[in-house]
């Protein structure tokens, strides 16, 4: 089967700790089929052995989920500014995000850094207020906060227009009913798929940003990334730019796409896919854009916030 670009959604999961986004994406996984029930671990996108001790996303990863004919890859979030960069770098894969808020906790700090990084690169919003089975939640109080907070940080009049839905993560249910208290996950599939919409091929030319590295002891740098425009297959010539300089000509040797908790190996990367790329000998591969040898096109490199230190000196007027 061919595969097209307006069959896919990429997505950002913009949450504040514990608000349950990786439980989330662990539903979706079982409920779009994408792995068996069996297959699955708590908290299968906390996977770095740190996060997994602190029960947090520290840094961004992938996953692919196939439901009916389409391919939504999903990307985690860190949901605090301490962490900023991984969430700059992930926010510029997406065309859209869930906004995933604790029906009892309500709108906390992380929630407010990342939604602002989001609306500034004006991506598609689906609100999704989880836990409402909490003894302590206020459904109505939350959703109050959250319209709050979209009228404060909102670049446009159209992104106060957003769909919301309900339900528990953890019990594998959502819906747009607030007191609906059974069901599955297919109905937010079916909202991301109406929703948010497909990738945009603005040319025909290659044009890959890296935003992600990996390493592997066999196959070298891996860089992980999304394809903004063209295609790219294995043993196809690119041209590997960093920053302004362009760079040697290379031969891309795998692509990796995201198929729940694997990698899975591909011959082709189309417009919207976020994949892993090897083939490449760069000391540091994160932020090369790859393109055509013959028209080179390379796209701007991912701006973070500088890192900030504060401090205060005086003298010391301690008792002691």
């Amino acid at each position: 089967m061919t595969r097209t670009t307006d069959k896919i959604r990429n997505i950002a999961i913009i949450a504040h700790v514990d608000h349950g986004k990786t439980t989330l994406v662990d539903k979706l996984l079982q409920a779009s089929g994408t792995i068996a029930t069996t297959d699955v671990n708590e908290r299968v996108m906390d996977s770095n052995d740190l996060e997994r001790e602190r029960g947090i996303t520290i840094l961004a990863k992938n996953t692919g989920i196939f439901y009916k004919d389409y391919k939504i890859n999903i990307v985690d979030t860190p949901g605090h500014s301490d962490f900023g960069g991984e969430v700059e770098r992930t926010l510029q894969m997406v065309e859209g995000f869930l906004l995933l808020v604790d029906a009892a906790e309500s709108v906390l700090p992380g929630t407010r850094f990342v939604l602002t990084k989001a609306l500034n690169l004006n991506l598609k919003p689906i609100v999704v207020i989880n836990k409402v089975d909490r003894p302590d939640a206020d459904i109505e109080r939350t959703l109050e906060s959250i319209h709050d907070l979209f009228l404060d940080l909102a670049a446009s009049p159209e992104q106060l227009d957003f769909p919301v839905m309900f339900g528990s993560g953890r019990n594998g249910y959502m819906s747009h009913d607030p007191e609906k208290r059974e069901g599955t996950m297919i109905p937010l599939l079916d909202e991301i798929i109406e929703k948010i919409p497909a990738p945009q091929n603005v040319t025909d030319k290659l044009q890959f940003l890296c935003v992600n590295i990996d390493y592997s002891e066999y196959l070298g740098p891996i860089a992980i990334g999304r394809v903004f425009s063209g295609s790219m297959k294995v043993g196809q010539q690119v041209m590997v730019c960093k920053g302004e300089t362009k760079g040697e000509i290379s031969k891309i040797t795998k692509i990796y796409g995201f198929e729940g908790l694997k990698r899975v190996e591909q011959n082709e990367a189309i417009c919207g896919d976020i994949v892993a790329v090897t083939g490449f000998n760069q000391d540091s591969p994160f932020g090369i854009t790859i393109f055509n040898v013959e028209n080179p096109q390379p796209l701007e490199n991912v701006n973070i916030d500088e890192p900030t230190v504060s401090f205060f000196i005086s003298v010391n007027d301690s008792p002691f």
